[in-house]
């Protein structure tokens, strides 16, 4: 790093859980980020203030209007633009130092599979259960960590799946594919703004806490969040002997 960089950064230098060496680390990583909207906003913003050296931003959808009023990432100006160009722009300003690449895409196949094989980590920020379970195969096949959220209503959950252990869960192992699953959005059921705040954040957190080598991850916990009564609390679960992801 240099001088203009340890300055900017000094306040996570003088954690001696990162020091200069996490430091160094986090401006040497590269993460991917899949979707730029509720979560992925609050998360590519720490991401890129902390210093990340490469976003991969990954969304195909364009800014609406609705969207505004919890996707930070984005303002008035932006709607109608893709998102991830509206996303650019914004970390551009907050920290010119993390290069955006932009991947204006819904992940998958071989554009999946490249960018997971490049990430130091990835955040799943999405919102349908499809991609959830694609991103997860890819890193189990890359064996890169991934940091999964979801928030709808008032209600928010973080996990991490730090597949380069390959005795640990992965997301399959805790939300099957294919099981009679109710998958509910935000168009339909609403959100309460802040949440998505709150679990972009962790997110990030448990990113940063993966880069930097410091602190305990989430693995094998799911943190769950009641945004009505402010109320948090951790279930542990395990990997899935008969998983039909990860189990072979």
């Amino acid at each position: 790093m240099n001088d203009d960089q340890l300055l900017r950064y000094s306040r996570h230098i003088l954690l001696p859980e990162i020091d200069v060496p996490g430091q160094q680390a986090i401006v040497d990583s590269t993460v991917l980020v899949v979707g730029a909207g509720g979560l992925g906003s609050p998360a590519a913003m720490y991401l890129a203030s902390a210093g990340v050296g490469t976003l991969l931003l990954a969304d195909g959808d364009t800014v609406d209007l609705t969207n505004l009023q919890r996707q930070i990432l984005h303002s008035a100006d932006g709607v109608g633009r893709l998102k991830v160009e509206s996303g650019r722009d914004t970390l551009a300003r907050m920290n010119p130092e993390t290069k955006v690449e932009t991947l204006a895409t819904r992940l998958e196949g071989e554009a999946l599979e490249a960018a997971v094989a490049r990430a130091t980590v990835v955040l799943d920020c999405c919102d349908n259960f499809a991609t959830r379970h694609a991103v997860n195969r890819a890193c189990l096949k890359h064996r890169k960590p991934l940091v999964s959220g979801a928030a709808v209503r008032f209600d928010g959950q973080v996990s991490v799946f730090d597949l380069r252990d390959a005795a640990n869960p992965c997301y399959h192992c805790l939300f099957p594919e294919g099981e009679d699953v109710e998958e509910v959005r935000c168009a339909v059921m609403g959100i309460f703004a802040p949440l998505t705040g709150i679990v972009g954040s962790l997110q990030a957190a448990e990113a940063l806490k993966l880069i930097a080598g410091c602190g305990e991850p989430l693995v094998g916990r799911l943190l769950i969040i009641d945004g009505l009564s402010m109320n948090l609390r951790t279930v542990r679960y395990g990997r899935d002997p008969g998983c039909a992801v990860c189990a072979a």
